[in-house]
């Protein structure tokens, strides 16, 4: 036996010379698996330059110094790269996405709160993103909610004045345009956290509603999330 099962750590054979090598190189992968970081999910290129203990999941159709390795861990160590196939279930955080990851035994996927040994998986998400105020009575947002969502709520931060005649706002979907708040602030750092008693559900994608009270609005920022769970498929 050369190696360990589940991390594929090298192992120290009997009268073997140079031990520390092998013990370093099994130290290097312990330091990288362990608490795994991964800086990228969908690279097929190694990176020029890379900090010692770098992790990334390897892409389909890997080139260069990672050719050979799609779906591995590629782990940058002692000035080259070292490999490590995952396993089902492990777990790691994407450090671009900023969110713990779970690899399902042939995909990275995030917000894994239970999954079959076919996959069917139930998943949380958080869609973030700012949305710019343009002039009038009511605003929709270019981002939607997704297919098949079920939002438990929406929570909202203003982080640019709403400026315009209006004394407030409120945020709404799927035809009820107050159904995550009314009456908002229109300051610096005022908020909206609407929860629902039951979830909303949609069978085509469907963007946020903005309503200005009393008034039109003008101009303003304001920060939104989309709290929902996804139910994906048995393969």
């Amino acid at each position: 036996m050369d190696e360990t099962t589940q991390m594929q750590l090298p192992l120290v054979q009997a009268a073997q010379a140079q031990k520390h090598v092998t013990v370093n190189e099994a130290l290097m992968r312990l330091d990288g698996l362990v608490q795994l970081r991964l800086q990228s999910l969908d690279q097929t290129v190694p990176p020029v330059t890379a900090a010692e203990g770098d992790c990334h999941a390897v892409a389909a159709n890997a080139v260069n110094e990672w050719a050979g390795h799609d779906g591995e861990v590629a782990i940058f160590a002692g000035g080259g790269w070292v490999f490590a196939m995952p396993r089902a279930g492990w777990r790691g955080w994407d450090i671009v996405g900023g969110a713990e990851l779970v690899f399902d035994g042939a995909a990275w996927v995030g917000g894994v709160a239970a999954i079959s040994a076919s996959g069917a998986a139930m998943r949380f998400h958080v869609l973030e993103f700012d949305h710019v105020i343009s002039a009038g009575v009511s605003n929709t947002t270019v981002e939607l909610i997704p297919s098949h969502a079920m939002v438990f709520g929406v929570t909202a931060r203003v982080v640019s004045d709403i400026t315009g005649t209006l004394a407030s706002w409120r945020l709404g979907a799927g035809g009820a345009d107050n159904r995550f708040g009314s009456g908002l602030g229109l300051g610096q750092g005022s908020y909206a956290q609407g929860v629902l008693g039951a979830p909303l559900t949609g069978y085509a994608p469907q963007p946020l509603e903005l309503t200005a009270e009393g008034g039109d609005f003008a101009g303003g920022t304001v920060r939104l999330a989309v709290h929902y769970c996804e139910l994906t498929l048995p393969s």
